[in-house]
């Protein structure tokens, strides 16, 4: 006979409840008693929002608490983004709000009609009381005083986050979810709001904190507060009352917990994790996890310990996936005052995408009228409307540097092919370049290549420091001059400390190893040779052997040059505190680190003739303790710029070996977006961007100025031509032997992408609003 489990529950928030509901209802012989310090009536805060989707998970787990909850939701299918005086609506999004105190009553109700026990006004500071019990599941908030207790078990992490918020209500309704965003003298303040029930609306206000104090706000003084926001949003509030419920300033602690159990306690809700309000995703998030621990306890009532591993297991990805994108919608509020530059539409539209996981097609799909008005502005902006007024995709709008001018925004990023011989580039070269260049893209930049036979990486690597590498060189660019649009640059550096390696593909290491040079005497891991540190006769035969490097880049036909200063290549490791410990003037503070990489600019862009750009590719994070700082990053940018830089490349990490970069899709456009909007200068995105909506996206949001993919070109050279025939743009670069091919390609394509989005409108679940 199976064993009658004994649960308890710590915190009777929706996550616990919903939990408790679902296990009784599986699993009739089990006690489960719920332990909540609160009234039943007590709730702070005031709406919860859910998906559509989400409701549908209620629908299929619980029919009864899916009628109760889905009987008193507010619901809308608009998002209104509101700042000073401008608007717009973006339909389309299937969301649906409810009081807290309601949803949390109609659960009490459910508990009692399954059998679960509630006990309230009862605060548990220890689990002495609960010996007996087979399954502690601690869901007592952020501040949870069970996980608290165990927090080593755990590995409890708690950031709190820059911004000031304050959880507020009004009687004001609202038609749609609505982001109001006031500009003032002191720096902007955001109203997140939307309508919960009739007469019921929330108000989440939040600014940063340099904003706050200049506004005189006090964190308990609710009165001052509520008086100070109304006046503030008195157009927006029409006459209508903030409403107050402990409404007292906050920042908001991110939760991360690295494991989330320990004997018989597992974690659930906020206790576990967090996720911020502007992805709407908190309780979702609490009542997710609870359909996922109710199910591993059903599966498994008789190995606790596994029913917690598969919880674990089947929630920790997702999870992680939410806070993530959290950590990005929330980055984006938490530098609203540098989005607040942007054109009105690219400022909303960056709004809508601003955690990743929304966008351009998702909402051209979805509401049309919104994405013309985005495009359009972009191109007014861009002056890059076309003669028939058909509005041009963001990816296939000219630019200009100096006087070159790019077809399109898509470059193909620095892609080292280790195929040279003594640094000539030979006939894969020719083919890797030339095929990308009929391909489409509006840049090309070339691998890193070397100013010097000591300067490369390995032996496969390119040069152009003799006479033969030039010829090649140009045999190159001469062939896509002729025959394509694209443009070529060339990315100069030298390897630095990271140099005299075996190729990537190769196993056993390089034995004609060189002399290495470097910041500081520093090895880049534990197996590498020590470099020499750079005295002042190294730093002026390299500066020699850029402007020589330079002066052949420009007899090699190249349009552009690209100074590598990034990864932790030599003139990068000047720039990181990490790589650069020396004691002299091109050591310590950031002025005194970038003083060398920009005296190489400098020289190089002396030598080059004026009418042709030069690219700086930095890394914006060493993703290490004690690494380049954003402050540095911007110093550096500014300084290239100032010294006469037309473009960014902005790159990240490779620095050290004991790096920890977060990945995912898009993951550098933030450092390239910081760089962009606040220095003021064009920039180059690159990392993990798949595909020609991820492109529109980006440039659309303002982040980069080009795109530049590496992966997906190297088993794709037509990756552009192929984006171009699936937005149905008619281009005049295809050359003349290759158009009769546009018959075939552009409807294949087109269909395609109708197919493609005819599944996601079908996949898009079905709205669970009252008819």
């Amino acid at each position: 006979m199976a064993k009658k489990l004994k649960i308890t529950v710590v915190g009777g928030g929706p996550g616990g409840l919903y939990f408790s509901i679902l296990t009784k209802k599986a699993m009739p012989d089990c006690e489960i008693d719920v332990y909540e310090r609160n009234k039943p009536d007590d709730s702070f805060g005031f709406g919860v929002v859910f998906s559509d989707e989400t409701l549908g998970e209620f629908l299929k787990r619980d029919m009864p608490s899916y009628e109760l909850i889905r009987s008193k939701f507010a619901y809308w299918d608009d998002i209104i983004i509101a700042r000073d005086g401008q608007q717009v609506s973006s339909a389309g999004n299937g969301f649906c709000g409810c009081s807290r105190k309601t949803l949390l009553q109609l659960l009490h109700l459910r508990c009692e009609q399954e059998g679960v026990r509630l006990h309230f006004e009862t605060t548990v500071d220890t689990l002495e009381a609960f010996k007996d019990a087979d399954v502690i599941v601690a869901c007592d908030g952020i501040s949870s005083t069970i996980r608290n207790q165990f927090e080593d078990s755990f590995g409890t992490q708690i950031q709190l986050k820059k911004n000031k918020f304050v959880w507020m209500g009004s009687t004001k309704p609202l038609d749609a979810f609505t982001y109001f965003f006031k500009k003032t003298p002191m720096g902007t303040v955001a109203a997140h709001t939307y309508q919960y029930e009739e007469g019921k609306s929330t108000w989440i206000f939040e600014c940063a904190p340099e904003t706050w104090e200049k506004l005189g706000f006090d964190t308990y003084d609710e009165k001052d507060t509520t008086e100070k926001l109304e006046n503030l949003f008195k157009e927006e509030l029409e006459g209508h009352a903030l409403i107050t419920n402990k409404s007292h300033w906050r920042q908001f602690p991110h939760v991360t917990n690295a494991r989330w159990y320990k004997d018989n306690v597992v974690l659930l809700g906020d206790a576990k994790a967090t996720a911020h309000y502007s992805i709407g995703s908190g309780t979702k998030l609490a009542m997710e996890c609870a359909i996922a621990l109710s199910d591993a306890i059903v599966a498994h009532p008789e190995a606790i310990t596994t029913a917690f591993e598969t919880y674990e297991k089947t929630r920790r990805n997702t999870v992680e996936m939410i806070q993530y994108a959290a950590t990005i919608s929330l980055d984006w509020f938490e530098n609203m005052d540098r989005h607040m530059q942007h054109p009105f539409y690219q400022f909303a539209f960056g709004c809508m995408t601003r955690s990743k996981k929304v966008t351009y097609e998702n909402l051209r799909i979805r509401d049309k009228t919104f994405t013309n008005k985005v495009l359009q502005e972009f191109n007014i902006k861009n002056q890059t409307v076309a003669s028939n007024g058909v509005e041009i995709p963001a990816a296939f709008t000219p630019f200009k540097l100096r006087d070159v001018v790019l077809q399109n925004r898509i470059a193909m990023s620095a892609m080292g092919q280790y195929s040279a011989q003594d640094g000539v580039v030979n006939d894969w070269h020719f083919q890797h370049y030339t095929s990308r260049a009929l391909g489409g893209l509006g840049l090309i930049l070339t691998e890193m290549t070397a100013i010097s036979e000591t300067g490369r990486i390995t032996l496969g690597c390119a040069g152009i420091y003799t006479k033969n590498q030039v010829l090649e060189w140009k045999r190159i660019t001469s062939f896509i001059h002729q025959y394509t649009a694209c443009k070529i640059g060339i990315q100069l550096g030298h390897s630095g400390r990271k140099g005299a390696t075996k190729k990537p593909w190769e196993t056993e290491e390089l034995k004609e190893k060189w002399n290495l040079i470097s910041a500081s005497a520093i090895p880049f891991n534990e197996t590498a040779p020590i470099p020499k540190e750079m005295d002042s006769n190294d730093m002026e035969a390299i500066t020699h052997q850029f402007i020589q490097a330079t002066k052949n880049a420009n007899e090699a036909g190249f349009d552009m040059i690209e100074l590598q200063a990034h990864h932790g290549f030599l003139l990068a490791s000047f720039l990181s505190p990490l790589t650069n410990k020396r004691n002299d003037a091109y050591g310590g503070s950031i002025v005194n680190r970038v003083r060398f990489p920009l005296h190489v600019f400098n020289s190089i862009r002396a030598a080059f003739p004026e009418e042709k750009p030069i690219s700086v590719r930095i890394s914006a994070t060493d993703w290490a303790e004690n690494g380049i700082s954003e402050a540095d990053v911007r110093y550096i940018a500014q300084a290239f710029k100032d010294a006469g830089a037309d473009i960014i490349n902005v790159s990240t990490g490779n620095t050290v070996s004991n790096q920890k970069p977060q990945t995912g899709r898009m993951w550098q456009t933030p450092f390239s977006d910081t760089i962009r909007n606040t220095v003021h200068i064009p920039t180059i995105t690159a990392g993990y961007i798949q595909d020609i909506d991820q492109i529109n996206t980006i440039l659309l949001n303002g982040r980069a100025d080009i795109v530049a993919l590496g992966r997906p070109l190297l088993l794709d050279p037509y990756f552009v031509r192929k984006a171009q025939a699936y937005e149905g743009f008619q281009t005049n670069d295809i050359p003349k032997s290759y158009q009769m091919g546009i018959s075939h390609l552009y409807p294949l394509k087109g269909s395609e992408r109708k197919k493609l989005e005819a599944m996601k409108k079908a996949l898009k679940p079905k709205s669970n609003k009252k008819s």
